[in-house]
């Protein structure tokens, strides 16, 4: 009776891999979460406000407070200012803002360009609202961007680049070069740049996080979304945020007061007043960058080649040398025979590769690391005349 929208989408992967290690008792590295404690303090306003009665709707835009101490710290940390009434939503998640933009931007027939591997529901959105998803492929081994390939794939139809910096899966961090690149190709279009900047904090080696906020030529054509779910372990809470200039964010909240609307009012309380007093970034990329490191040199011995992330908490190990099962069927026999649930890469594929590499979660741990590194170092290469 229905004919579907999205008649190639199917269940997701990361859910098939889950419920694989549940079935088989197996250490999950392929779910998106952190053993990283939630703040202690974030916790318990969170209960203040819920039992002070802050559950009825909060504005479409978000509260005030909270808008207001988020564009005080983007004018802090990249020195823009937007205006906390005109120039920022709160929003129900990431996924919610991302798909948000899309729904107010693209129209039938315009394309955008992604960057993959990348995030399929970015390209459910874009079809649903007759858009045509433009696929760029990140380069090996260090999933760098090809500008010259960017510039002959874009032309009159191009609407969208879509950013994700850190990039979720291959933890890579955009350098000058790619502003610099970016910056020459958008000047003088109606390109809109929307920047998924969840894992601004979370990044390594004294790599510097270059947000598309940061840089004027590309702000004012930028839709900003960021969240505090990663760094704090509440990505459960529903919490994000959107910023850019005001001609857009218009056109967003046309969307947003439809598609979304009222969002987590007591969490939004609760992080307006933690985030007066907090800062400690730096605490939260060291940490993950101890647990990044740890990781790495337990898996040493392994069969695998490690590539190692400069930001998120994702990284990719390449099985090349060890089999030429697609990432798929490696993946599930990991599962049963080894106990250890990885993503494949071709999650992040609109189709089919050779290419054999593995997304693993490094936000676990310790101990959970080890024995998760120990298995994997038991994985032999199949043919021994590799």
């Amino acid at each position: 009776m229905v004919s579907s929208k999205l008649p190639t989408s199917r269940r997701s992967i990361i859910a098939t891999m889950t419920d694989l290690a549940k079935e088989h008792n197996a250490i999950d590295l392929a779910l998106s979460v952190s053993d990283l404690p939630s703040p202690e303090q974030l916790v318990e306003l969170m209960h203040k406000y819920v039992s002070e009665g802050y559950n009825n709707y909060a504005p479409m835009e978000g509260i005030e407070p909270l808008r207001r101490v988020i564009v005080d710290r983007i004018k802090q940390l990249h020195n823009k200012e937007y205006n906390p009434n005109t120039e920022i939503t709160i929003t129900a998640g990431s996924t919610q803002a991302m798909a948000t933009t899309i729904s107010a931007m693209i129209k039938e027939g315009e394309e955008v360009l992604l960057f993959e591997p990348v995030s399929e529901s970015y390209i459910s959105a874009i079809e649903l609202n007759g858009g045509r998803p433009v696929y760029v492929n990140l380069k090996k081994p260090d999933f760098h961007i090809d500008w010259d390939e960017v510039k002959k794939l874009m032309n009159a139809k191009t609407r969208m680049i879509i950013i994700n910096n850190p990039q979720n899966p291959t933890g890579r961090v955009m350098n000058e070069e790619d502003i610099n690149q970016l910056k020459r190709l958008t000047n003088g279009t109606r390109i809109v740049i929307l920047a998924n900047e969840i894992f601004e904090h979370i990044v390594f080696d004294e790599e510097k996080h270059r947000s598309m906020s940061s840089v004027p030529e590309l702000a004012e054509r930028s839709m900003v979304v960021s969240s505090f779910g990663p760094v704090y372990k509440i990505s459960g809470w529903g919490i994000a945020y959107v910023v850019g200039p005001e001609k857009l964010m218009s056109e967003f909240r046309k969307i947003q007061q439809f598609q979304g609307y009222s969002v987590n009012t007591p969490g939004q309380y609760a992080l307006a007043e933690f985030l007066e007093e907090d800062n400690k970034y730096e605490e939260i990329a060291d940490f993950y960058q101890g647990r990044r490191n740890y990781f790495n040199r337990l898996m040493s011995e392994s069969n695998f080649e490690v590539i190692p992330a400069t930001g998120t908490y994702y990284e990719i190990l390449d099985y090349s040398n060890i089999s030429d099962e697609t990432d798929v069927e490696f993946a599930m026999r990991l599962v049963k025979e080894y106990g250890v649930s990885v993503l494949p890469l071709s999650a992040f594929r609109h189709e089919k590769t050779k290419s054999r590499m593995l997304r693993i979660c490094f936000a676990r741990n310790n101990d959970v690391l080890e024995e998760a590194a120990k298995r994997l170092c038991a994985v032999p290469v199949l043919d021994p005349a590799r």
